[in-house]
């Protein structure tokens, strides 16, 4: 464990004047996360906050029945806790460490101290929960209109992105409670990328062959998603085109949009 440093790689903490990060960074903890650590759990209050410098974070939709499916991922771009923020102590979700990492640990009564400020980070994360809001409900667009071979490489771009390696640790198992499908599903996904020469996938670890074959083999879903996070915690609008511009979504104060049924049938689903 170790103080702060002066140049974090959390893009939050990242974007805060010199003074406010100075401020608590006395209040940063680097910590390592492992595989599996619980970040925040069930029904349980929500002690820390963790804003993520590599690695990545799984938040889960779990069942009475003890299964869960992933609803969101976080890295560099955020913060593990979110529902401090927004008045919460505790979640029906659970956090934990996907990929191993690194990331500034904060108590929950000094997140709250800052937050009370309404300065930068209040700011920032007000402009977070937007994007991660654009990444829960596109993802679940997802799920329901594309291919599971679309549905992997959008998720694999994600976490090539947050990592900051062409090279991670991630089970079958891992990515099929990610994707929400069985084991068997995966493989044959994880097969269709390699044959495309995008990735590789050898005992537990992925590895990032051609990032372009990657994004041709994603859906417009990583698109939208990159965006609109660059758009928010970049403070700016992206320079990066939309998918979404020349769609026509209304006209006459009315919806335009069609009716979410997939307009081509999804022989891996």
């Amino acid at each position: 464990m170790s103080t702060a440093v002066a140049s974090p790689l959390n893009r939050i903490l990242a974007a805060l004047p010199d003074d406010q990060y100075a401020r608590i960074a006395p209040s940063l903890d680097l910590v390592e996360l492992e595989l599996k650590q619980v970040l925040f759990d069930v029904d349980r209050p929500i002690e820390h906050v963790y804003f993520v410098e590599d690695g990545v974070a799984s938040v889960l939709g779990v069942m009475a029945d003890g299964t869960a499916v992933e609803t969101a991922t976080i890295g560099r771009e955020g913060m593990v806790g979110l529902a401090l923020f927004h008045g919460a102590e505790q979640t029906s979700a659970q956090a934990f460490c996907q990929v191993p990492g690194r990331a500034y640990r904060m108590s929950a009564a000094a997140f709250r101290a800052e937050a009370e400020r309404q300065g930068a980070l209040t700011r920032m994360l007000h402009r977070y929960s937007h994007a991660l809001l654009t990444l829960i409900a596109q993802s679940s667009a997802c799920n329901r209109l594309h291919s599971m071979s679309q549905r992997c490489a959008r998720w694999l771009l994600l976490t090539h992105d947050r990592v900051g390696a062409d090279e991670f640790a991630l089970t079958h198992q891992f990515l099929s409670q990610m994707l929400g499908v069985r084991r068997a599903t995966v493989t044959e996904a994880a097969g269709a990328l390699q044959a495309r020469r995008a990735i590789t996938y050898t005992y537990g670890r992925i590895r990032v062959l051609d990032r372009g074959a990657l994004e041709a083999a994603a859906c417009e879903c990583y698109r939208i998603i990159r965006r609109e996070f660059d758009r928010l915690l970049d403070g700016g609008r992206s320079s990066a085109p939309s998918p979404l511009d020349g769609v026509k979504t209304s006209e006459d104060g009315r919806t335009t949009i069609g009716d979410g049924t997939p307009r081509a049938p999804m022989p891996d689903a």
